[in-house]
């Protein structure tokens, strides 16, 4: 018998007799933590998000404040406490509304101490709101809060001075050049300053003194100015007699500057006339009293 050979049947070939290659797998991407389609404005956004709880907790949790207290009892346990403190500067203050707004702070600083104690650490002390409350007082125009080493503190002001007295609703009251009421002051202890008479005559102070100003002759003979209608002033001198001005700064300036020059010539004040009005640009009305000498003719137009 003759063998026979068995071909095995060749293995199909791809296009242009290229053996098909093995196909791999897909490989799955690990899941996003982020919302599908969601992109970077999305998770900065997030990000956002959890900072801002976090420093809620923060704040809630008072873990600022805590350290802070913290810390500045650590510092007063090592000798940094306030035993005293000095005042420096007031002249017309009441020291006892001083020691008031101190004293309150010192203790509000020994309560918030983790452990209370009589002598507030110095840190633990709030300087500004020291100086906010001082602030308050009429007589206090600045004022300045240190600590000084180891134990005390420094309170520095700087009082207002009072330039007139200033009489509205059947009060007095002490006012400095800019109207900053100072105090109240009693009708038995008058100072010797000019009475500002009238609603709002405080606020008016300063241009008052300006005016004054330009006439340094008449300036000590005024005993009071009263603030009328809100729009001018009436000027009452220590001899008795009233001035009426105009309106206007630049109306009163040269109308009283015109006075002023006349009561030198001619002597206008002191004769026991009762008004000089000048409201009349360029004219001066005098109201005498029946058998009183009138100004020199020609001075002023009468007007009984």
């Amino acid at each position: 018998m003759n063998a026979q050979t068995i071909r095995r049947p060749a293995a199909s070939k791809g296009r242009g007799g290229a053996k098909p290659r093995a196909r791999k797998a897909p490989v799955k991407a690990a899941p996003s933590p982020w919302p599908e389609g969601s992109g970077k404005l999305a998770r900065y956004a997030f990000i956002a998000l959890v900072a801002v709880m976090a420093i809620v907790a923060l704040i809630a949790l008072d873990l600022p404040g805590k350290a802070l207290r913290a810390t500045g009892a650590a510092t007063g346990e090592a000798g940094f406490k306030v035993a005293s403190y000095q005042i420096v500067g007031i002249k017309n203050l009441d020291r006892r509304k001083v020691d008031a707004v101190v004293t309150d702070e010192l203790r509000r600083a020994a309560e918030e101490a983790p452990i209370g104690t009589d002598e507030p650490a110095q840190a633990l002390v709030d300087l500004d709101r020291i100086r906010d409350s001082l602030l308050q007082f009429g007589w206090v125009k600045d004022a300045r809060v240190s600590r000084r080493l180891p134990d005390g503190l420094v309170i520095d002001l700087i009082e207002r001075t009072p330039t007139a007295v200033w009489q509205h609703q059947g009060r007095l009251n002490l006012i400095d050049g800019e109207g900053v009421v100072l105090d109240a002051v009693p009708v038995d202890r008058m100072p010797e300053l000019t009475l500002l008479i009238g609603p709002d005559a405080n606020r008016h102070a300063m241009a008052l003194s300006k005016l004054l100003d330009s006439v340094p002759t008449l300036k000590p003979q005024i005993a009071s100015a009263t603030w009328i209608g809100g729009r001018r002033w009436d000027l009452s001198f220590s001899t008795g007699e009233i001035v009426s001005l105009p309106e206007t700064d630049a109306a009163a300036t040269k109308a009283l500057k015109r006075f002023a020059k006349m009561d030198r010539s001619v002597g206008l004040l002191g004769r026991d006339m009762i008004r000089f009005d000048l409201r009349v640009p360029g004219k001066m009305i005098v109201r005498v009293p029946p058998g009183a000498t009138p100004p020199p003719a020609g001075t002023v137009e009468n007007a009984n």
